[in-house]
Parts: structure tokens; C-alpha cells; sequence
């Protein structure tokens, strides 16, 4: 049996995994579960792992796997409060945990909206992103959350070990700032874009690539800013 969080983690990873083909981050997991700190998304991960519902590819970085789901899933999506006295009103979750979904239900229940596509951005080396509304792309609503949102199709084969190839779509939530470790778009010197994970050290920001091909470019912070983080990505097959 699991407990509420371990329920409402384990079917995130698994709607996660079906809508985009990667796991999460562990900072959107803790976003998703409403949690102050990512040590609570680990203790609950390695509860799950303990009790064979999820295992961990050690060798791949954001790599999950989910074993098993309740047979209780619900049908269809419902909102937050009755889904709370439908499925959560025991403190735990009971049932043999032997059927995985099929489907993405959650975005073809809610449906999808057009956002604007601001044309290609680099994982690689930075080129400027192409800010032209006239392109839409059709995005299922849940994968967005409150904010304005854009996409951009990735260039370039820096982030690929967090799971971003050369190719895909890369959905934005539009913002300013960002927390460390996050998965930015960032404005270098009012003329360049890129797709990079953020840090700051100091005074200084650095953009890390997810490749060891790649180089971390160092930047005095008033030379780089944040136009968005990434929530969502697409990848046609």
C-alpha cells in the first residue's frame, strides 16, 4: 500500500514518462507535489523503489521507470476536490498494483490550446531564437500550468542527458527568473539565445550543457537573462 504523496508521485513520474518519453526533474517534482524541498521527492522515490514500484537506471541521468500503477487509477480526469474524496480519502492506497495505463488520458481529456512558436532555439551553440507569432503549435493543456507559454524546436545536441534531442520541442513558461538548476532559455548580451541549465556562482551565471562534449560558458550575471524555463517537451517519432 502507498501513501498519499507516494500515490500522487508515482502517477506524476508515470503521466510524465507518457506525454514526454522522459522522467521528470526532480525540482518538477517537487513543484508538482507542492513540496519546500527536492530531500522529500528522494525519501519518496526510495520508498517506491523499496516497494518495486518504480526503478532507477543509475547510468542515465532523469531515468525512471515506472513497474507498476493501482488498478484504482482513475477513468478520466476530475477536479482536484473530487478526486481528493474519490480516491484519497484513506490515508493510504490499497490494491495489486499490476496495470499500466495506455495513453496519454490526461491530455486528450482536457484538450489542447495553440501557442506561439518562436522558432529554433540552440542546445549547442547560441544562435538568436526567431520570434515569429505567425507560427502555432497544438499543445495538450496538461502539460501547462498557470503563465504565458511558447515553444521552441531544439537545435543542436547539448541537453541531450536531460533528455533533449536535436529536434524536439521545447515548451517555455515565459518569467524572469529562475532557480538553480533549472533548465532555462537565456539572452546573453542582448543577442544571443540558449537552451542551458543555470547556475549562479557569485556574481557569475553559468550555462551548463547536459553533453561532457560541451563546454559551460561562464557569464557576469548583468550579461545574461532569463526569458523562461522549460516545463514541457514534444518529440515526434
Amino acid at each position: 500500500m502507498l501513501t498519499r504523496k507516494q500515490y500522487e508521485l508515482l502517477v506524476y513520474i508515470d503521466r510524465h514518462l507518457k506525454q514526454t518519453g522522459f522522467s521528470p526533474s526532480f525540482e518538477e517534482m517537487k513543484d508538482a507535489l507542492c513540496l519546500k524541498s527536492k530531500s522529500g521527492i528522494h525519501r519518496l522515490i526510495s520508498a517506491l523503489e523499496e516497494r518495486g514500484y518504480l526503478a532507477r537506471r543509475h547510468h542515465r541521468a532523469r531515468a525512471l521507470d515506472v513497474l507498476r500503477l493501482p488498478d484504482n487509477m482513475l477513468p478520466r480526469e476530475v477536479p482536484a476536490a473530487a478526486e481528493e474524496s474519490q480516491v484519497f480519502a484513506p490515508n493510504v492506497i490499497r490494491g495489486d498494483f499490476t496495470q499500466r495505463l495506455s495513453g496519454v488520458r490526461a491530455a486528450a481529456d482536457a484538450g489542447a490550446i495553440q501557442l506561439p512558436m518562436y522558432g529554433r532555439i540552440a542546445a549547442g551553440l547560441p544562435i538568436e531564437a526567431l520570434r515569429d507569432t505567425s507560427n502555432q503549435i497544438e499543445v495538450p493543456v496538461a502539460l501547462l500550468g498557470p503563465g504565458e507559454h511558447y515553444g521552441l524546436e531544439v537545435a543542436g545536441d547539448s541537453m541531450v542527458e536531460a533528455g533533449i534531442l536535436d529536434g524536439d520541442t521545447v515548451i517555455i513558461l515565459k518569467g524572469d527568473t529562475a532557480e538553480n538548476g533549472q533548465i532555462v532559455v537565456a539572452l546573453v548580451d542582448d543577442a544571443e539565445v540558449t537552451l542551458k541549465r543555470l547556475r549562479r556562482r557569485g556574481n557569475s551565471i553559468a550555462l551548463e550543457p547536459c553533453n561532457v562534449r560541451h563546454e559551460t560558458r561562464i557569464f557576469p550575471a548583468d550579461r545574461v537573462k532569463v526569458q523562461g524555463r522549460i516545463v514541457a517537451l514534444l518529440r515526434k517519432y
